[in-house]
C-alpha cells in the first residue's frame, strides 16, 4: 500500500512538472505566472496543436536599431525635417545619425549661418534618443563655416561604439581646397581607430559624398579609407546626390541616401527620389537595414504634428506637359536619361533645366519643379545618357550603347522647342 502511494505521488508530481513546463501564464509572472518563469519569453499555455509558427523571440541581448537621416538640405522643403523627428520618435530607434547637409550654408554672412543652425539644433532637440551630426558641403562651406562648426560642436570626425559595434563619423569637405576629400591627417586618425579595434562585430561609416564614385580615389582620399578597412565587415552611408542608390564594392554595402527633406522632385522609388530614413537593426553578426518612406510612420491619430520650418524659396515659371520617345537607329532605347539644357549668354555655358528617363519602350516623361509638371517655355539643347542604376551591385563597368557626342550640350545635335501646350517629342538618335 506504500509502495503504491509512493508511486501515486511520483506521478502526481511528474505530472506537475511536465504540467508546469508546458503551461505558462499570458500575463506574466507578476499576474499569477509560474514561480522560476523567464519574463524575456512569451508566457502562453501549450496544446498539442498550437496556433503560432514558434515561441522564439526575435531578440538578443546584443541587437539594436539605430536612424539614418538624409540630406535635409540643399534647397529644402518646408516641414519635411522637422516632421521626420517626431515620425522617429514613435519608432524609438536607439539612436540617430545623419550624413550631412543639415543647414543651407553657401554665405558668407556668419550671422546667417548662426541663424541656420540655431534652428537646426531646434529641431533635433525634440529627438527622445541622441542625434550625431555629421557634415556636409552645405555645412562646411567655407573657412568661416568651418570656424563656427567647430565653435559649436568641436570635433569634425570622430567615432563611437557601442555593444562592440564601431561607427566612424567623417568629413568629406575640407574647404577651401579640400571639398570632396578626406584629407591625409584623417586617413592616419581612421587607419589608427580601425587598428585599435580589429575585434568588433560590424563597422558603420558615415560621410556626405559617394567618394568611391570619383576617378581617383587616391587623389580624394578614399582609397585609404578602404584600404583601412580591408578584412573586416562594414557598411558605408553616404548622401548628397539626392537620389536613392545602392552600391557593392569588395563585397560590402554602400547606401547613398536620398532625401529627409532636401531638395528633390520627388518623383518615387522608380527614380530613387523619396523622403525616407534607413533603418538599421544590428543582429548578432550582421545588419538588417530597411529604407522607411517617411510618409509611412504616423501616429495613432494619423496627424504629425504641425511645423514653423520654412522651406527654400524656389522662384518657378509655368511648365507645360511635356514628354515624348527616344530611338538609337530607330529603336526604343530604354533607361535612357533625357535632359533639356538653356544656353546662358552671359556665362556661355548650359543650365539643365528639366529632365526624364525612358521606360522600356523608349518614352518619357519631363520634370522641372516636382513630378512631372513638364518643361518652360524656350528652345532647348538637349542630351541624352544612360540612366543611373539605382542598384549598383558589383561586376563590370557597364558600357553605354548611345554615342557620346549625345552625351554633353556643347557637342549634342538634338535641339526642342517647348510650347504653352502639350508636347510631344521625338528624339532620334543614330550611331
Amino acid at each position: 500500500m506504500r509502495s503504491l502511494l509512493l508511486v501515486g505521488m511520483t506521478a502526481a508530481l511528474l505530472g506537475g512538472a511536465v504540467w508546469l513546463a508546458q503551461t505558462q501564464s499570458a500575463v506574466g509572472p507578476q499576474a499569477g505566472g509560474p514561480a522560476g518563469s523567464d519574463p524575456n519569453q512569451i508566457q502562453i499555455e501549450k496544446g498539442a496543436k498550437n496556433p503560432w509558427t514558434s515561441l522564439q523571440i526575435n531578440a538578443d541581448p546584443e541587437q539594436f536599431q539605430f536612424a539614418v537621416v538624409a540630406d535635409r538640405t540643399g534647397g529644402h522643403r518646408p516641414k519635411v525635417f522637422s516632421q521626420a523627428v517626431h515620425r522617429i520618435n514613435l519608432l524609438q530607434p536607439e539612436f540617430v545619425v545623419s550624413v550631412g547637409d543639415l543647414i543651407e550654408g553657401y554665405t558668407l554672412k556668419e550671422d546667417v549661418v548662426t541663424q541656420e543652425w540655431q534652428e537646426f539644433d531646434g529641431y533635433v532637440r525634440h529627438f527622445a534618443m541622441p542625434f550625431f551630426y555629421v557634415p556636409g558641403n552645405h555645412d562646411l562651406t567655407n573657412p568661416m563655416q568651418v570656424r563656427v562648426w567647430d565653435e559649436r560642436y568641436g570635433r569634425r570626425y570622430y567615432s563611437f561604439l557601442y555593444k562592440n559595434v564601431l561607427f566612424l563619423c567623417l568629413s568629406s569637405e575640407s574647404p577651401p581646397d579640400g571639398m570632396g576629400t578626406i584629407d591625409p591627417q584623417q586617413q592616419k586618425w581612421v587607419a589608427q581607430v580601425l587598428a585599435a579595434h580589429p575585434n568588433v562585430r560590424w563597422t558603420f561609416v558615415f560621410l556626405h559624398k559617394p567618394l568611391w564614385t570619383d576617378r581617383d580615389l587616391e587623389k580624394n582620399g578614399w582609397a585609404a579609407v578602404e584600404q583601412a578597412l580591408a578584412g573586416r565587415n562594414y557598411t558605408v552611408f553616404c548622401g548628397h546626390v539626392h537620389r536613392y542608390q545602392l552600391f557593392r564594392r569588395h563585397g560590402m554595402d554602400y547606401y547613398q541616401l536620398a532625401t529627409t527633406g532636401g531638395g528633390s522632385r520627388m518623383r518615387g522609388v522608380d527614380y530613387g527620389e523619396f523622403d525616407h530614413i534607413a533603418w538599421v537593426t544590428m543582429k548578432k553578426d550582421r545588419p538588417v537595414i530597411a529604407q522607411v518612406l517617411l510618409d509611412g510612420i504616423l501616429p495613432p491619430d494619423l496627424r504629425v504634428p504641425d511645423s514653423d520650418e520654412k522651406g527654400v524659396p524656389v522662384k518657378k515659371v509655368a511648365t507645360y506637359p511635356a514628354g515624348g520617345v527616344v530611338t538609337l537607329n530607330g529603336q526604343p532605347l530604354p533607361r535612357a536619361a533625357v535632359t533639356l539644357h538653356r544656353y546662358i549668354e552671359t556665362s556661355k555655358t548650359y543650365r539643365a533645366v528639366s529632365d526624364g528617363w525612358t521606360d522600356e519602350t523608349g518614352r518619357f516623361q519631363l520634370s522641372t519643379y516636382t513630378r512631372f509638371d513638364g518643361a518652360p517655355e524656350g528652345e532647348f539643347v538637349v542630351t541624352v545618357r544612360l540612366a543611373p542604376k539605382l542598384l549598383n551591385l558589383g561586376g563590370p563597368a557597364e558600357k553605354s550603347p548611345i554615342p557620346e557626342r549625345y552625351s554633353t550640350p556643347a557637342r549634342s545635335p538634338l535641339r526642342v522647342k517647348i510650347t504653352p501646350a502639350a508636347n510631344d517629342l521625338k528624339l532620334e538618335l543614330t550611331d
